[in-house]
């Protein structure tokens, strides 16, 4: 029975560690603030694919990763007994004139081979919808592959079934066997500070939850923002992507454009009133790919990193390659996701 030790309670760490204990691993996760206190710890939850076209191995990972994802939720909140919000929804685009039209049915074609029929992207009438974002043409982007969790409730359920399942879940504790480090954005500002240019940094994103219940709906994406409904009768709204910022997790004027551009966008949330607002640092390496291997700094360890906005989509396929890796010796890792990738 193996060891390991992962520091970092958020999506990436978490979900690693649920991988190495369902192979029969002892598993320590440590974290000095608490599980998903930081970019994992949001409200958004938007687990939504690359547009089918120019494919690649990044495209490529996240759609097996998106298409796991029921599995994987099902199987944590089985032996937790807590809830993630997962639900395969879909998600509706407006089109904004006749070129986009014509680009989204080419890029429909393009998903009916790139995503093996397992699910879909067309163009649909917007009123076929009970509801929609408003759209110029009338039309709506329909994908049937765009899912969602509730991110604070998803990290409480894997914390759940690490538990359950014998693992710990710490504040402090001493390292044991294999090391694995998903720490987000302190752990790439340790990269930069060690490599002559920069590695990553934390993109700031606020968010909003609304109380409006739609739980059945699909999610939106309209003027540039994410439209989740949640299971829990919530709404999340958000979010934008700030690279200078006097404060990593205060809130500002600008989540109030965000909220602004929602109720635009979908004027049947204008009057719900605003429940939780929320900031935080998401990490981003360099090359905008998540950083999966070798640890750059702690020879004979690993790291896990650079989420970004995209890290809860990515988490079950993360979790299983760095499981055959730490645990198995097996490196299926993408080219572009290794550590040089961004050093």
């Amino acid at each position: 029975m193996s060891d390991i030790t992962i520091h970092g309670a958020g999506i990436f760490g978490l979900s690693i560690a649920w991988a190495c204990l369902e192979r029969g691993a002892r598993v320590r996760v440590i974290d000095p603030y608490g599980p998903g206190a930081g970019a994992s710890g949001g409200i958004v939850g938007a687990l939504a694919p690359h547009v089918p076209e120019n494919w690649n191995e990044k495209k490529a990972f996240q759609l097996e990763s998106l298409l796991m994802a029921e599995a994987f939720w099902a199987g944590v909140e089985a032996v937790g007994g807590l809830s993630a919000g997962y639900a395969r929804t879909g998600r509706l685009q407006p089109l904004a004139d006749a070129a986009a039209l014509e680009l989204a049915r080419a890029r429909g074609r393009g998903a009916g081979a790139l995503w093996l029929g397992l699910a879909e992207w067309h163009v649909a009438e917007a009123d076929m919808f009970d509801w929609a974002p408003a759209s110029p043409t009338g039309f709506v982007i329909h994908d049937t592959l765009t899912a969602r969790v509730h991110p604070k409730q998803a990290c409480a359920a894997l914390v759940a079934a690490i538990r359950e399942r014998g693992g710990e879940v710490l504040r402090e504790g001493v390292q044991r066997g294999q090391v694995i480090h998903a720490t987000g954005t302190a752990g790439l500002e340790a990269l930069n500070r060690d490599a002559a240019r920069q590695i990553g940094m934390g993109i700031k994103g606020q968010a909003a939850l609304l109380d409006f219940a739609a739980p059945e709906w699909p999610q939106l994406f309209a003027g540039g923002v994410h439209i989740v409904p949640h299971a829990d009768g919530t709404v999340a709204v958000g979010s934008t992507s700030e690279r200078d910022y006097a404060s990593g997790t205060e809130t500002d004027a600008q989540l109030d454009d965000v909220i602004a551009a929602a109720c635009t966008a979908v004027p049947a949330l204008a009057d719900a009133p605003v429940i939780a607002r929320w900031a935080g640092l998401r990490p981003r390496t360099r090359s905008r790919a998540p950083m999966l291997g070798a640890h750059p700094l702690h020879e004979g360890q690993f790291i896990a990193n650079g989420g970004f906005k995209i890290g809860f989509g990515m988490a079950p396929k993360v979790a299983e390659v760095m499981a055959d890796l730490v645990l198995e010796g097996r490196d299926s890792i993408p080219e572009g996701f290794r550590p040089e990738a961004s050093l």
